[in-house]
């Protein structure tokens, strides 16, 4: 951004938020950060915590706020629409996902779900910021992890302690690029000051595409064990499955996850680092993105 400005950030409390707050209070900028629930949060200089009003209600205060970093679910964001309007918005910076076109097709209906509610969410917000005269940046990070929160790779390296194994479904050579929360959360503040980033779309991932395989043996390495990679089939894993989600830290696995381990999920992400000088970190997963 070429000058400190205020900025809201709806979904502050979100893994993204937590890291994006501090690099906008960093730089100087006045954050107004929007939650559901404030759970007390850590006291940063130059950063006020609002609740956020019913869907479809006016400005939170009377703060004039032209930036915007919207890290909630993308679906949720037509709720605050008349908010962002009231409050004056100008430029709206969105994180959508690349599961808009990783899950279209699953075998899971749930996943399919998704899919359609992130370019549903997409669309919303380009149509409203088209009749509002408010520039639109639409994110779309690959698989996000860091901190010990994320719940992506998080699920796996609780799974890895806690077994000392991974199932994989045939080879599990699908390639992944894994992009860790702190560039993730980067780009999105990057993208609030870039002029020529107006009502654009760009994928952001990790700077490295390796096989899931891969990606899990690194998990090991980080926890110090010996990879145990187990190849087992597809019948097996949905049996093995059902029994696995009667514990809750298991219930969002699918056998949809099993099947995308032989699929590329790849994406080119040069226009990031030319209009917003993206350059992600490459896959190292270390002590500090186990969870606690």
């Amino acid at each position: 951004m070429t000058e400190p400005s205020t900025v809201g950030v709806i979904g502050a409390s979100s893994l993204v938020g937590r890291c994006a707050i501090p690099l906008l209070a960093n730089g100087g900028h006045a954050v107004v950060a929007f939650s559901r629930k404030l759970r007390n949060p850590q006291p940063v200089f130059g950063v006020s915590w609002r609740q956020l009003a019913a869907p479809g209600a006016g400005p939170v205060g009377a703060t004039a706020i032209e930036e915007w970093l919207c890290l909630a679910p993308i679906w949720v964001l037509p709720q605050y629409f008349d908010m962002m309007a009231a409050h004056g918005a100008r430029r709206v910076v969105a994180l959508s996902s690349t599961s808009r076109f990783t899950k279209v097709g699953s075998s899971e209906s749930a996943d399919s779900a998704v899919a359609a509610q992130l370019a549903k969410g997409e669309a919303d917000l380009k149509t409203w910021a088209a009749a509002n005269r408010v520039e639109w940046v639409i994110l779309r990070p690959t698989l996000i992890y860091g901190l010990g929160q994320d719940k992506n790779l998080t699920e796996i390296a609780r799974f890895v302690r806690r077994f000392s194994f991974f199932p994989l479904i045939a080879n599990a050579t699908g390639l992944r690029q894994p992009i860790h929360v702190q560039d993730a959360a980067m780009v999105c503040v990057a993208a609030l000051g870039v002029p020529v980033a107006a009502n654009h779309e760009y994928n952001i991932a990790g700077q490295e595409a390796l096989p899931y395989k891969e990606m899990v043996r690194r998990i090991f390495l980080a926890a110090g064990l010996r990879p145990r990679l187990i190849t087992i089939p597809l019948f097996v894993f949905r049996a093995a499955l059902a029994c696995l989600r009667v514990l809750p830290k298991y219930r969002s696995w699918s056998v949809a996850m099993a099947e995308r381990m032989q699929k590329d999920m790849v994406f080119d992400c040069s226009d990031a680092v030319r209009d917003l000088g993206f350059s992600p970190r490459v896959f190292a997963f270390g002590p500090e993105d186990f969870p606690r």
